[in-house]
Parts: C-alpha cells; structure tokens; sequence
C-alpha cells in the first residue's frame, strides 16, 4: 500500500499584499492594458505603469547600493566618534567643549558636502563593473543577444534570442552572473513572470503627493476611485514628460525571437527609450 504523500495546506483565500516579492502572489494591481496572451501592463502600488511578461528575460541591475547618510546622522556618527576617542585614547582633554563641538561639526558638514560626488562615484563604478559581467556573460554565452537600456538608478537588459520561463535554472545563472537585483529575482521567481517600469517614479517627477490608498494595492474600496483618478490623471500628464528607460545598444548574437521581439517594441514604446526625454 502506497503511503499518502504530504502536500502543503492550499490558503482559503489569498492575501491581500502589494507585489514585494515574497508575499505578492498573486499580483495585486490595476490592470490597465492586455496585449495578447501573457503580456499585461499595471499599475504598481506608487502610481507607476509596469510591463508583465512571461516570456521575455528583463534583468534588472541596480546601481549605488543606498544614499549616503545625511548631514544629522553624520554630526550623530562624528560626535560619537569622538566621545569613544575621547574614553579610549584620552585625545583632546584639554580641548574646551565649544572647540570639540565645533570640530565636530566642521568634519560632519564637509563629509555632507561629499556625499553626492561620492554618490556619483559609486554609481559609476557599479555601471562599469555590470558592463564588465555583461561582457564577460556574453563572451561565455555568445548565442545570447541582450539589448541595454540604462534607467536612472541602474541598467536595464533584455535577452532577445529567445522567450524564457522565469523558473529557468538558465534564468536564476543569468541573474547571478549580471548581477541582478536579489528582490527583482525573487519577483520573477515567485511570480513566474519578468518585469519592466515603463513610465516614471512619481517622486522624481515632482510628485509630492502620493497615489491612494496605502499601501496601493488593488483593488481599492470604491469611495476611493475619484482619488485615485485625479491623481491618476495628473501623474500621467507629468509622465508624458519623461522616459523610464533609454536604450543604448545591444551585445551578443542578434538573433531575435519573434514573440520576444513583439515585447521589445511594446516596452520601447511605452519606456520611450528612444526619446531624449530625461528619464524618471
């Protein structure tokens, strides 16, 4: 006699959480277009269009790990600094209490004063490091054909040669060897699908007021709607100016899958990655 096997227990009802990608199954956002079988663009929690898909390979790389700390939190890092220098090393006994704070807070603002250059810096090397794993990828894969498109915070990749399921153990290696984002991974794997922005984040368009309901997860209780439309209506006026992506070349094979190829000029046309709109 065959033993029962263990299954775990199906969930009587699905929980009603944004798409973060341990918890968003299934996704839960507006759907504002369909087009054709398994591509649908929605709206994701802060207002911003996302493209959907189940067969084209979207890599998604950040760039500059996280901002820098702002000018209070570095006063707060340096005074402590000092107190434990102080405690440990008896520097500066004699100093008076107005010339430590001064010193204090002289070496916090210049540290602020950096903090954007060295923002920058960051970023560029990040972009230089995801362009030396894009080559080194290519030339251990050279039947891959990725087109690039930078993003403001990052760098796009879009494998053209042919469709993919984001179950792929091929799918999980590209991710790892590019450099991916650890949460887009886990979106792509949880949901079964890849993922593109491709409108602007409200926040860098001048947008101080955020979309509602939050969180911003669909659907929302009706007395919500004409909100919801009015600041619907104004994030995509300001969207009209701006590009969420803009392509830069491609690298690898060329070759081009059919279906894939029908999602490439979709996302291009909603991203206006051909444009020299600034990008959001």
């Amino acid at each position: 006699m065959r033993r029962p096997v263990a299954v775990a227990p199906i969930p009587a009802s699905e929980r009603r959480v944004a798409y973060n990608g341990s918890e968003g199954v299934p996704i839960r956002e507006e759907v504002v277009s369909r087009h054709g079988e398994g591509t649908v663009v929605t709206r994701n929690g802060y207002g911003a269009r996302c493209l959907n898909t189940d067969r084209a390979l979207f890599v998604d790389i950040d760039f500059g790990a996280r901002p820098l700390p702002g000018c209070g939190s570095m006063v707060v890092s340096f005074a402590l600094t000092y107190m434990v220098a102080l405690r440990m090393f008896e520097v500066g006994r004699g100093w008076s209490l107005a010339l430590s704070v001064g010193l204090v807070i002289t070496c916090a603002v210049a540290a602020y004063a950096l903090r954007r250059p060295l923002e920058r810096w960051l970023a560029a090397r990040d972009e230089l490091r995801a362009h030396k794993r894009i080559r080194r990828f290519i030339a251990n894969n050279p039947g891959w054909h990725l087109r690039l498109y930078p993003t403001p915070a990052g760098l796009r990749a879009l494998a053209m040669h042919r469709a993919f399921d984001a179950g792929d153990a091929e799918v999980r290696e590209c991710f790892t060897a590019l450099g991916a984002d650890p949460l887009y991974a886990r979106m792509c794997h949880n949901q079964r699908c890849f993922r593109a922005r491709v409108s602007g984040k409200p926040w860098r368009m001048g947008l101080t007021e955020r979309l509602r309901p939050r969180p911003g997860v669909w659907p929302v209780k009706p007395e919500w709607w004409p909100q919801r439309a009015s600041w619907v209506e104004q994030y995509e006026r300001e969207a009209a100016k701006y590009a969420a992506c803009r392509f830069i070349g491609a690298v690898g094979s060329g070759l081009v899958d059919p279906d894939v190829g029908v999602v490439q000029m979709l996302h291009d046309t909603l991203s206006r990655s051909d444009s020299t709109l600034p990008l959001a």
